[in-house]
Formats: structure tokens, C-alpha cells, sequence
């Protein structure tokens, strides 16, 4: 299995940036995971990172995962495999839509992807995995979005680098707002918080912003992945109070946007420079000025976490010409 140099070492952290235009009456920062030099970066280039340091201590020739036409975790994957000199084999719901850039990028790393009627995704995964161990294949399988230990892990971790960039860039943070999607992501971040509430640290509240998933599901998945990754801590840690995950902006579910989310994404694009798309992160950038707003919230530091996304960006500009 091939090296790839750059996840050797810790990832080095990604810059915060205060937002010159006006959204709400708060001061909104956002953290560039965006800028990860990992494929595009995001969130799910973390999660690669943590799934890479896993599958050195294996003999995995072929690695599975789970995704839809737009899914940046299947792009980043791909790319994992490609460089670790294994093929990526991808069960991916059926879409009429036209392939994403994501998508394009998924099968020019060599992916091979399967696509099947959402309903039957689960029986379609446990076949493949059957059929390839059968023909003497060593398959791993990653979750769909990373969900999992080392994808919880990889946003603890992202939350102690926050703690550290409060000091850094001399700002206490009220509030840390991301999209929330499979919920790894907001599990690992808030694991971090518990982990470090009696450290006497500043340590933000996390505000899970769902794209797709309604309340009742979202914290259910994302409980039960902080009860795993706390483990015998997690009775001791854990309050319900302490998941905050709100499906009022989902507009619909999975990959659904309006007119108000593609004109801020044009907002944010001409005036921060900082490109967002309608699916994950554009999407809960809007969720989230509305859930300030309606929760009154104002005079305070907002991080924002740029979860990733770019080549869903230009899909969105390919949209407007």
C-alpha cells in the first residue's frame, strides 16, 4: 500500500477568516476546512486522513463506501484509494440527474460505481462485500459521509485546534455552526467540547445545522456515535442539552435549495471570496443566519466551519449559465 506524505504527519490547521460583509448583527467567522491540500479539501479530507493511519495496519486491496451523485466523501475516497494503489468500488442510489463534477472526479480516480434504488442500498452492500471476498478480495468499507470512529475523531481533534486558534487569533467563540449531514462530523466536534468542558478553556457550544436528515433521526445517529467514541466516559460526559441539531432549514431534504440560498452564495462568493454550494455548505450558511436570528441572537463570535464542497460550486455556476 502506498504512502501519501502529506497525512504522515498531523494536519497542519486550517485559517479562520472574519467575514467583511454584513449577514446578522454577529461577528461570523468561518474555518477554511475547504482549503485542505487533500483533494479539494473539507471535512471529508479530515475524516481521509484518520481512515488513512486504519487502513495502513491492513491488507485492504479495495476499498467500499456509500454515496450519492454529489457526494464529496465519495470524490475524496476515490482519491484515497487511487493513492494508496487500491481500487474504490462505490454503491451510489440511482439519479436521474446529470453527473456532478464530484462525480466525474470519482470515476477518473478509477472508481468503479453501482447504483441501485435507494431502498435497496444496504442489501446491495452486504452482496458486493460477499461477492469480492469470495473472489479472494480484502474489501474495506467506509461509511457513508466517514461516519465511524476515525471520522468522529477526526473532529475532536478539529475542535482542540479551534481551542488553540481561539488564543491564536484572540477570540472566544459563543457558537460553532456547521452542516450537519450523517453526523460524524458534529458528533466529533462535539465529543471535543464534552472532552474539554472542565478545562477551564472557552469552549463553544456546536449548532449542527441539518441538510437532509429530520431532527428526530439526525440526533439519534449522532448520539449514538458519541456514546461509541466516549465509551465508558459517555454516562459521565453526556447531557442531552449538549446536541443542539435543528432540521428547520433542510428545505425539503438531501441536495433541496431556494432562490435565497443561491443569492447568498453569490453574496459570499463577491464579497469574502469564499465559494459555498447549495447542497451542504451554502445551504446550512443560510440555516444558520436564520437560526440566529429567530433565536435572537446577536453581539457575538460565530464560527462557521466550511465543511468543503468546491466542485459543487461550480455545478452550481454551471446551473446559472
Amino acid at each position: 500500500m502506498n504512502k501519501i506524505a502529506l497525512f504522515e504527519h498531523p494536519l497542519r490547521s486550517t485559517p479562520l477568516v472574519e467575514c467583511a460583509g454584513q449577514y446578522c448583527d454577529n461577528r461570523i467567522w468561518i474555518k477554511r476546512d475547504d482549503l485542505i491540500p487533500f483533494c479539494f479539501g473539507g471535512n471529508k479530507a479530515r475524516k481521509a486522513a484518520e481512515f488513512y493511519h486504519v487502513l495502513k495496519e491492513t491488507d485492504t486491496d479495495l476499498l467500499m463506501t456509500y454515496g450519492s451523485n454529489c457526494s464529496n466523501h465519495c470524490r475524496v475516497i476515490a482519491n484515497l484509494a487511487f493513492a494508496l494503489g487500491v481500487h474504490c468500488h462505490i454503491i451510489s442510489p440511482d439519479s436521474k440527474e446529470e453527473d456532478s463534477f464530484n462525480r466525474l472526479m470519482t470515476e477518473q480516480f478509477g472508481a468503479t460505481v453501482e447504483t441501485c434504488p435507494v431502498s435497496e442500498v444496504s442489501d446491495t452492500i452486504d452482496r458486493a462485500m460477499a461477492s469480492f471476498t469470495e473472489k479472494g478480495r480484502k474489501p474495506y468499507f467506509i461509511m457513508g459521509g466517514g461516519h465511524g470512529i476515525p471520522g468522529c475523531n477526526a473532529y475532536v481533534k478539529a475542535y482542540e485546534e479551534i481551542l488553540l486558534q481561539q488564543l491564536e487569533y484572540g477570540v472566544d467563540f459563543d457558537l460553532i455552526c456547521h452542516a450537519s449531514g450523517t453526523g460524524s462530523t458534529q458528533a466529533g466536534l462535539t465529543c471535543g467540547r464534552l472532552m474539554h468542558a472542565h478545562s477551564g478553556k472557552k469552549c463553544p457550544q456546536v449548532v449542527g445545522i441539518s441538510i437532509a436528515r429530520e431532527a428526530k433521526r439526525g440526533r439519534e445517529v449522532i448520539r449514538e456515535s458519541i456514546a461509541e467514541y466516549l465509551g465508558e466516559r459517555y454516562e459521565e460526559l453526556y447531557r442531552d442539552a449538549d446536541l443542539i441539531f435543528t432540521d428547520k432549514y433542510r428545505l425539503g431534504g438531501y441536495g433541496n435549495y431556494n432562490e435565497e440560498v443561491a443569492q447568498l452564495i453569490g453574496k459570499v462568493m463577491s464579497h469574502e471570496g469564499i465559494p459555498m454550494d447549495t447542497t451542504y455548505v451554502g445551504k446550512a450558511f443560510c440555516g444558520m443566519l436564520k437560526y440566529l436570528r429567530e433565536k435572537r441572537i446577536s453581539g457575538k463570535n460565530i464560527l462557521f466551519i466550511h465543511t468543503g464542497g468546491t466542485p459543487l460550486y461550480f455545478d452550481h455556476l454551471k446551473g446559472l449559465s
